[in-house]
């Protein structure tokens, strides 16, 4: 049954019943107590393990599109998808903060997943309440719509200029506020102390390195929620889809921080196809707007979203991997062409 918001003020079109509501938060915390499970005892995570779990959380939210598809109509299932995808696609970008500031906080290979389980718990936190906080604005000022569209319109700007000046993930701990305050207020131990966020020394309580870190990753998270909400909400309007494609895009962050580890580094050009994403989704949340002050503006269907979305994601990825190759054959190439005897001076 599809819920629809007769009147402004009341609620947004929402397939998501008390029911359904209920069943679908009580299956993400079962999952999020599930990950907690497997990550109490600190390990490094293998990359079987990490494939294995990755797999398991992209099926799970195929699978439930293929559901949402079937009984709700292929509308409602390809706003899922679509919105399923443009989280997929910021959550990779995430990925790269999350990894320098494992990197900068030098985390032990065996804490990595716990951190990455709190910054998700965080996200999942935030965005819930960003989402419900959208969904009450958007319900009773049609003019957020263009609030929303101009915030993702100034993110592309901003992802744009930093990728092109080459700093689009620099982290500067000691700049973070987060960091500053904690620091300020608790002393911190010099080394980490397995899993434990703080530990009583000498009749105090400090804080460890990884409740400094688990602070920085929440700090984060902030922002990822401001620029990620909105624009999933310019994929659908229906709170509950909102909330589905951010909890299962969020979910599987864990194990694929592992598995693509290796391949952020090749993914150059990642920040300019999220830039024309964001920038894409803002000129369509604008486009809505506008379309209900003037009903002669056209608007952006989902499908066609849809394929937009898929073919710039395939474009910078065809265009990283190109890039990357042959800046390592251009270092093969230099490394082969040195004089031996450069070689025999260097050692």
């Amino acid at each position: 049954m599809l819920i629809h918001a007769a009147t402004p003020g009341t609620s947004l079109a929402t397939i998501g019943t008390p029911t359904l509501w209920t069943v679908t938060i009580g299956f993400v915390v079962a999952l999020l107590v599930l990950d907690f499970a497997v990550t109490r005892k600190p390990h490094e995570v293998s990359m079987r393990e990490a494939v294995g779990w990755s797999t398991f959380y992209i099926a799970l939210p195929l699978a439930f599109g293929a559901w949402i598809w079937a009984r709700y109509g292929s509308t409602t299932g390809v706003e899922y998808l679509t919105g399923y995808l443009v989280e997929k696609s910021l959550s990779v970008d995430n990925l790269f903060v999350f990894m320098l500031l494992l990197s900068a906080f030098a985390v032990p290979a065996v804490l990595q997943q716990r951190v990455l389980l709190f910054g998700i718990v965080g996200a999942l936190v935030l965005r819930g309440i960003f989402i419900a906080l959208g969904a009450a604005v958007l319900a009773n000022f049609s003019w957020a719509f263009l609030l929303f569209g101009a915030i993702l319109l100034v993110t592309a700007a901003k992802i744009l200029r930093d990728q092109l000046a080459g700093s689009s993930h620099d982290v500067d701990v000691s700049s973070m506020r987060s960091v500053r305050i904690l620091r300020r207020f608790m002393p911190v131990t010099e080394d980490y102390r397995g899993p434990r966020l703080s530990v009583v020394e000498g009749g105090r309580r400090m804080l460890t390195p990884l409740a400094v870190v688990v602070a920085a990753v929440f700090a984060t998270d902030v922002v990822f929620a401001v620029d990620s909400v909105p624009a999933v909400y310019g994929i659908t309007g229906d709170p509950y889809l909102v909330f589905a494609t951010n909890a299962f895009a969020l979910l599987g962050l864990r194990a694929l921080y592992f598995v693509l580890q290796g391949a952020l580094s090749k993914l150059v050009h990642l920040g300019y196809g999220l830039a024309a994403i964001l920038g894409f989704i803002g000129v369509k949340l604008v486009l809505h707007w506008a379309h209900g002050v003037w009903p002669g503006v056209p608007e952006i269907p989902t499908l066609l979203s849809l394929a937009v979305i898929l073919v710039i994601l395939a474009v910078v990825t065809a265009t990283s991997l190109y890039a990357t190759r042959e800046r390592g054959d251009a270092e093969g190439s230099a490394h082969v062409a040195q004089p031996r005897g450069h070689h025999e001076r260097g050692h």
